[in-house]
């Protein structure tokens, strides 16, 4: 039996990493993404613009079995959000449609900002969506958008994606950046190779039969509160100094749970921010 096939669209760092991951598999993997020279190697590459209503030239006209949306707004606006997780999606599916071509699944990528709790609550893929910003709101209307698409649909809400490429904190840390501590704010996390394994697992399990969920938290073991991260990031930088105009005033505050991705079989390899943020560090 041949090994399935995927397209990743919006095929960048976390679709990148998920490639290499399906790969070592012998997954067919198509890459769809403006320059296709930044792909990992064995990926087939797809050369396109998922804003332009026109289908890319070297679009595969062979079956494609899973299709992973995995965009990331170029406007960080709510026109932006839009383009990229509405239109993007709609112009996808509709080069499907052109070319006869229904996956089994369709993952959708989407984010932790559609939960809009500020105080602390544990957070799992039952509770309340009720999205206070714009971005929250539009990753809502995408949601459902993929679900209602007429292809059997799974929505992977990460959170706080951070690896290689990904340092902001890192960098405010090292500026003296500041936090509250009381009240404490909760973030949640998950590193780029822990997102892209999770896209893995779901991909696998549905290629074995397993029924998967509509909606998945793709988030490490321990939330924490930020003023915690930044104090443990502090010492292990060995940063001394505080700055009075590097500071975090955040409205947001909520602990989100892995328990259903880890029923599935995932286990995150970088169980907390320590171990990542020592893992990214190593590195440099």
């Amino acid at each position: 039996m041949p090994a399935p096939s995927v397209l990743i669209a919006g095929c960048g760092d976390v679709g990148s990493r998920l490639a290499s991951q399906l790969l070592i598999d012998d997954w067919t993997v198509y890459g769809l993404r403006r320059s296709v020279s930044r792909l990992p190697a064995g990926v087939v590459g797809v050369a396109g613009d998922l804003f332009d209503a026109d289908c890319p030239e070297d679009w595969p006209t062979s079956a494609i079995d899973y299709l992973v949306y995995s965009a990331a707004a170029s406007d960080h606006d709510e026109a932006g959000y839009r383009m990229a997780y509405l239109q993007g999606l709609r112009n996808v599916l509709s080069w499907l449609e052109q070319h006869g071509q229904k996956p089994k699944r369709l993952l959708f990528v989407s984010s932790s900002s559609v939960y809009g709790q500020q105080n602390g609550e544990w957070v799992d893929e039952s509770s309340p969506t009720e999205a206070t910003g714009y971005s929250g709101r539009v990753m809502l209307e995408a949601e459902q958008l993929a679900l209602h698409s007429g292809i059997p649909a799974s929505v992977v809400r990460l959170t706080g994606i951070y690896g290689p490429g990904r340092e902001w904190l890192l960098t405010q840390v090292r500026r003296g950046y500041r936090v509250v501590t009381e009240p404490p704010l909760y973030a949640n996390r998950i590193h780029s190779d822990d997102a892209a394994g999770l896209l893995a697992c779901l991909l696998q399990a549905d290629e074995l039969g397993v029924t998967l969920e509509d909606y998945y938290l793709g988030v490490d073991d321990a939330p924490a509160p930020l003023a915690e991260v930044v104090a443990w990031l502090r010492e292990y930088l060995g940063v001394t100094e505080w700055s009075d105009e590097a500071s975090v005033r955040r409205t947001g505050s909520k602990r989100c749970s892995n328990a259903r991705a880890r029923a599935l079989g995932w286990v995150p390899r970088y169980l907390s921010y320590r171990e990542g943020y020592a893992a990214v560090l190593a590195e440099q």
